[in-house]
């Protein structure tokens, strides 16, 4: 009996080994009778529509789907410029192979059109808690990075620092495929590679399932995906041709680069490979005019000078996916790169020093400030991923990430002779360096299943910790002794530790007419900063502050009808601030300025509701979204006097905030060859507080305005003109003036859209403009409870950078497949860069 049953086992076995099929089969134009190439066909379970595998067909139009088990079956074969066709009740009981024959595919006349106008492909898509917007339609964008797509959302806005906001706000997380990927997007999307990303969603009022961080919201970088076998091989290069303005700038700036991403799936393993270089230099220049008065002391010192930066980035990564059934998934993935940003502010200033009561000139010195500051990151993580279906379409997903990044950079810092280099006399030689070990885990484990006609339920917990480390060392050279010496007031260590635990539960789904989600996150935050200066007999100062708190969230949709929906949210956020912010000691950046934070800084916390509408007509749509977002403890960066010369930069809380504004867009067909898209946020502003006993009360009208437009000129040659535009806003002590830059691109593609090339005219100037300008002022008037001495101050710095840039940009595929290379992200290092 033993013996039997082994045997029936094996015959089973056997059975099961052998009952696999192959299913092809021809695909052709029903018009033309012609092969139809690179047309996608998918294999579906037709129990639970899984998906089981795919391909695409052959020069020939053929193609082969093999290894398939027993069981029911359905295709959906798809290719651009032809209807969709589903080939159904496919039914495998034995190994057979199943030959369809020719398989028609009609030509879909409207599809047609867009293959020949590309203007008219869809940019924006609306979901009930996102905006969706196409990559490839912002073809300013192309063969540049991440940050040049978002440039163009219509709640976006960059400045001339390249700080990007959403709705006014700088604070904002970042999804890479809807994975977390806490990073500050300076410098993330300064990396990924524009060509790879499929498409953006702004999600303004996320759901409980997503980390509760970011006070203006989430935005998901979604990269391209594909479910076939192949090889897919992608080569970006571009040169920037050499600058038309100099800016007496003592080197000429550098911008040219390259990446390539190598992908090759069959059947169940997926490999991916990818490395860039990117070297990004931008000239420009800082003029300055700062003065204080003290007492009865008053010191001018305007200054103007080079201020300009030279970024270079280098990056490696590596993937593994493994999948060897439809029910599991596995991902392993390593990043690992170094990148640098110089910034080099080599400044004249003209200082007058009067005597208040009669206006008597008492002092006057020039001299050359020499200053360069690096900024250095050499990262490496690694994470890993699962994911397992189960036959009831419930799914449990576990992902790891461990980061290591080592952070610093020194900064020299020389007062010299205002006829330098003329003249050799250094006043002043000193130099700052830190090192910045940071150690980042995070752990996720979520759970969706739908055990009832109310919907999906999705259930997670997530673990996240990060030890970040400073060690803050400055010297100044004594000419007396010959030696360089510690300054002990700008020296100091520093450590951060940071822990959460958070778990949630969320609920969507839909019925008749109406499209809901709510959910709540819970999350327990536990920090200490330990922190201790270098003076003699200075103690180590440790403090600690945690939470528990509550994160509801809540979103509706109604569908008035086909075209035209209403909706609303709720979303409860928080806004962590990073380790350079909470540092307590003084930091020297430059001649007139220091950089302290607030070892007490508490984080903000964010109420956010929004009213929307979404119409859409022919082929055209447009949007409206009413918000309003109270922010309890808003970190602001403010001035105080710390010498008759220099500024103190304080990060600390300041009061509350409020935005009230109203988000607009539209996509519109003007006709066959003209698109236009535009999009802007208006909003007015308002900070409530208190800052060195001095109430702030400032609140003003704002708005940012994206245009976007395509003339299409041939087939294959287009041309596209947008325009970023960032009004004046108001901050705690003052305002930035408006910023705009205007830009062009031609772009040209060969070999059937294999190779793309584009021209491309950045910030358009030409000498009648004031194109990427801006310019930064703030003043005070206080009594410092320190010395009781009345002090005021006033700063006003117009940064003023390149224009005219020309750039050409060359980008090459292969073959046709996309790529679908799921790489590794840094969490943590990147916020603190």
């Amino acid at each position: 009996m033993k013996r039997l049953s082994i045997l029936s086992l094996l015959c089973a076995l056997t059975s099961v080994t052998l009952a696999q099929s192959t299913i092809s089969g021809k695909l052709v134009d029903s018009a033309e009778k012609s092969p139809i190439e690179f047309a996608s066909v998918a294999l579906y379970q037709q129990s639970d529509s899984s998906l089981v595998t795919g391909t695409v067909s052959n020069t020939d139009g053929s193609f082969t789907l093999s290894k398939i088990k027993t069981g029911q079956y359905y295709l959906n074969i798809q290719f651009m410029g032809f209807q969709g066709r589903f080939v159904s009740d496919l039914s495998l009981s034995r190994k057979e192979d199943m030959e369809l024959g020719v398989i028609e595919l009609t030509p879909d006349d409207q599809l047609l059109q867009e293959l020949v106008v590309s203007g008219q492909k869809v940019t924006t898509m609306h979901k009930i808690d996102r905006q969706v917007y196409e990559a490839d339609q912002f073809q300013s964008s192309q063969g540049g990075t991440a940050t040049d797509v978002l440039r163009n959302m219509p709640s976006v806005s960059l400045n001339t620092e390249g700080d990007i906001s959403v709705r006014g706000s700088t604070g904002f997380v970042v999804l890479l495929n809807g994975q977390p990927v806490q990073s500050d997007p300076k410098m993330l999307l300064s990396q990924l590679p524009a060509n790879s990303i499929q498409n953006v969603e702004v999600i303004t009022a996320p759901s409980a399932k997503y980390d509760s961080e970011g006070k203006s919201g989430i935005i998901n970088i979604v990269t391209t995906q594909n479910a076939t076998d192949g090889l897919f091989a992608q080569i970006n290069t571009k040169i920037g041709l050499p600058s038309i303005e100099c800016y007496d700038n003592k080197e000429a700036a550098q911008r040219y680069g390259a990446d390539f991403t190598l992908n090759y799936r069959k059947n169940k393993w997926d490999f991916a490979l990818g490395a860039a270089y990117l070297r990004n230099d931008k000239s420009g220049r800082r003029e300055g005019d700062v003065w204080t008065e003290i007492g009865d002391k008053r010191t001018e010192f305007p200054s103007d000078g080079e201020r300009s930066f030279d970024e270079e980035n280098y990056s490696g990564r590596l993937a593994i996916g493994f999948r060897p059934d439809e029910n599991n998934d596995f991902n392993v993935s390593f990043y690992g790169g170094k990148r640098s940003k110089d910034r080099t502010a080599d400044i004249y200033y003209d200082n007058k020093t009067y005597h208040l009561p009669d206006g008597t000139q008492t002092g006057a010195f020039d001299y050359y400030n020499e200053n360069l500051r690096i900024r250095t990151s050499d990262f490496a993580l690694g994470s890993f991923d699962y994911s397992h279906r189960f036959a009831n379409s419930s799914q449990i997903s576990v992902s790891a990430l461990y980061e290591y990044t080592l952070l610093g950079g020194p900064t020299t810092n020389r007062n010299l002779d205002s006829n330098w280099p003329e003249n050799q006399t250094i006043y002043d030689d000193e130099y700052n360096t830190n090192d910045n070990p940071l150690y980042g885990t995070r752990f996720n484990l979520d759970y969706e299943f739908a055990p009832s006609k109310w919907g999906q339920w999705t259930i997670g917990y997530q673990f996240r910790n990060l030890d970040h480390q400073g060690d803050f060392y400055y010297e100044a050279y004594n000419f007396d002794s010959d030696q360089w010496e510690m300054i002990p007031e700008y020296s100091s260590n520093l450590n951060l530790k940071r822990s959460i635990h958070s778990g949630y539960v969320n609920l969507s789904g839909e019925k008749g007419k109406w499209n809901y989600g709510i959910g709540v996150r819970s999350e327990l935050m536990d920090r200490q900063l330990d922190y201790q200066g270098r003076e003699a007999g200075a103690q180590k100062e440790v403090l600690n502050y945690d939470y528990f708190r509550l994160f509801p969230s809540a979103s509706l949709q109604y569908a008035m009808s086909e075209d035209l929906k209403l909706k609303a949210a709720y979303s409860k956020r928080v806004e962590r601030t990073t380790t350079f912010k909470m540092n307590p000691f003084k930091e020297k950046e430059h001649s007139e300025t220091l950089e302290q934070g607030d070892a007490n800084l508490l984080p903000e916390f964010i109420d956010l509701v929004e009213l929307g509408v979404i119409k859409e007509f022919n082929d055209h749509s447009v949007f409206a979204t009413a918000y309003f977002r109270h922010t309890q403890n808003v970190i602001n960066r403010v001035n105080t006097v710390d010498s008759d010369t220099v500024l103190n930069r304080i990060y600390t809380n300041i009061g509350t905030g409020q935005a009230i504004g109203l988000e607009i867009g539209s996509d519109l067909q003007l006709n066959k060859w003209w698109k236009l898209y535009a999009g802007g946020n208006i909003y007015n502003y308002h900070i409530d507080g208190t800052f060195n006993n001095a109430n702030i009360n400032t609140s003003a009208w704002q708005y940012n305005l994206n245009v976007n437009t395509t003339f299409q000129l041939t087939s294959t040659l287009d041309l596209q003109w947008s325009l970023n535009y960032l009004s004046e806003r108001v901050t705690a002590q003052g305002k930035d003036s408006r910023y705009y830059s205007p830009n062009l691109t031609l772009r040209k593609t060969f070999l059937d859209d294999r190779l793309t090339t584009t021209l491309q005219w950045i910030n358009m100037d030409m000498g009648l403009l004031d194109t990427n300008e801006q310019r930064i002022t703030t003043s005070g008037n206080y009594i410092d409870p320190a010395d009781s001495i009345q002090k005021t101050f006033y700063t006003t710095t117009n940064y003023v950078y390149e224009v005219d840039m020309i750039m050409v940009n060359i980008s090459f595929k292969f073959n046709k497949l996309k790529n679908k290379a799921k790489f590794a992200e840094s969490e943590f290092g990147d916020k603190e860069f």
